[in-house]
């Protein structure tokens, strides 16, 4: 699990190995260039595409259930737009 150095605990550390997760925090007083920021772009770039349904954006929707069917909506379309321009 890549992290950020606000998580850069032994407590964390200890959770995750109990689970069989391996930790890949950034340590804190350490030099930037770890590489954790590599993997991080892929998130944010999820999310702008989430952000184009202005639906999702401005969450309207109250009731949970409503919410979670469009973000499924929103998540297919992204995959069939991108399985579009790869073939």
């Amino acid at each position: 699990m890549f992290a950020d150095r606000g998580y850069d605990f032994d407590k964390y550390r200890r959770l995750l190995w109990k689970r069989g997760i391996k930790p890949l925090i950034a340590r804190r007083g350490v030099a930037h260039g770890s590489g954790l920021g590599k993997t991080r772009w892929v998130v944010e770039r999820t999310f702008a595409w989430l952000h184009q349904f202005k639906r999702l954006r401005i969450r309207y929707e109250i009731r949970a259930d409503l919410h979670q069917g469009l973000l499924q909506l929103a998540c297919s379309i992204i995959c069939l737009r991108r399985l579009r321009t790869s073939f």
